[in-house]
């Protein structure tokens, strides 16, 4: 009979993240196992046939290949294992590891195959705040971060010059130990080496037996012209080095805005007060803003209200993924002036005098809201 799909076995697309693979692995390998259905000979090979589909799923370069060929690019001996109930433990533990931790018993001693200990270096992050001018123009800066580097002294091996890590006795330097609680047989990772499968006796005198010291690195980092709050820029393999030879992490650095004196900017668009004069609001005239390319002039029209937004087309951001720059909107606010002289406080009063005979022609809304104020109080 022909093989079934291995995603069509494990009820998941094609495009699957390796999280939802093991997860559906999982449940099958808890529904079918044949400790959980003994004598069920449709449960013992329901169970092979979701560990076949997972050891091939779950291997980047397995799962490509099946992907480009289907049953014909991967081999099907190995994927299969050895057989029977007792076989298949291996993915079994695998995808149970991480759930069940060291709640099980006491651990065993590692045994057979054992997994490769060679691990990717942890992420980093690093806060980098900028200037909105600099996050508009892009920009070039130099950042300083702690970094745990090789050992000069041991070069990563942990043990005094002159000396040797050695076979952790736990694991039999597999770096994994598996542990038994009836039905369930979990490897993990083993706890005396931490994975490594070396032990050392005599520790480096630099670095304490950690095979890596702390250090300070300092990296340049390249700002794109248009980045927002919250962007991420990667540098690839400036994280913490691997272990046993693993490829580097990544470091992320993170753009924060530092607060501006005049802007504030709401993705490609730039906000600003503009405040104006008392009299330039009531009869018009003519007010210089700043933007980020320089001074500009905006025509005030007479009996401007506060409120009032004028909008300068192009003189805002042009995003990292964006193919046009923003605005820059300006915001009226009308100034009631301070500081009078004696001849401006008899102007206002004149015009006082003036507004109070015929208020409802010169200041329409303040003689509807009075209005409505009489009219509530009169209910």
């Amino acid at each position: 009979m022909a093989k079934r799909d291995y995603y069509d076995v494990l009820g998941v697309n094609r495009d699957a993240s390796d999280e939802d693979i093991k997860k559906s692995y999982r449940k099958l390998a808890m529904k079918w196992h044949p400790d959980r259905n003994p004598d069920n000979r449709e449960a013992e090979e329901k169970f092979k046939e979701a560990k076949e589909a997972y050891e091939i799923l779950s291997d980047a370069q397995k799962r490509a290949a099946y992907d480009a060929y289907g049953h014909a690019g991967v081999d099907p001996s190995a994927a299969a294992g050895a057989g029977g109930a007792g076989a298949g433990f291996g993915g079994f533990a695998d995808a149970f590891g991480d759930i069940f931790g060291e709640i099980f018993g006491q651990a065993q001693g590692g045994r057979g195959g054992g997994r490769s200990n060679v691990y990717r270096g942890a992420d980093l992050r690093y806060n980098l705040e900028i200037s909105l001018e600099e996050a508009a123009r892009g920009t070039e800066t130099r950042v300083r971060i702690p970094a745990m580097e090789e050992c000069e002294t041991c070069h990563g091996s942990g043990a005094r010059p002159g000396t040797q890590p050695k076979t952790c006795t736990t694991c039999n330097g597999h770096g994994q130990v598996r542990m038994q609680q009836g039905f369930f047989s979990i490897q993990q990772t083993c706890p005396k080496c931490h994975g490594s499968g070396k032990v050392v006796d005599t520790p480096c005198g630099s670095c304490s037996g950690a095979g890596r010291v702390k250090k300070q690195k300092t990296l340049s980092v390249k700002i794109p012209a248009g980045v927002d709050e919250g962007d991420r820029i990667r540098l690839s393999g400036e994280g913490e080095p691997g272990v046993n030879g693993g490829p580097a992490g990544d470091l992320y650095v993170v753009i924060h805005l530092r607060q501006h004196e005049v802007f504030t900017r709401d993705q490609n668009d730039l906000h600003c007060e503009m405040p104006i004069s008392f009299t330039t609001a009531a009869l018009g005239g003519e007010v210089e803003i700043p933007t980020l390319d320089g001074a500009a002039k905006i025509r005030i029209p007479a009996e401007t209200q506060t409120g009032k937004v004028f909008r300068l087309r192009g003189k805002g951001i042009k995003g990292v993924r964006s193919s046009s720059h923003g605005d820059l909107l300006c915001h009226v606010v009308v100034e009631t002036p301070v500081n009078l002289t004696a001849r401006q406080r008899e102007l206002l009063e004149e015009l006082e005098q003036i507004d109070r005979r015929e208020g409802s022609r010169h200041n329409p809304r303040a003689k509807s809201f009075l209005d409505r104020v009489k009219e509530f109080f009169s209910d």
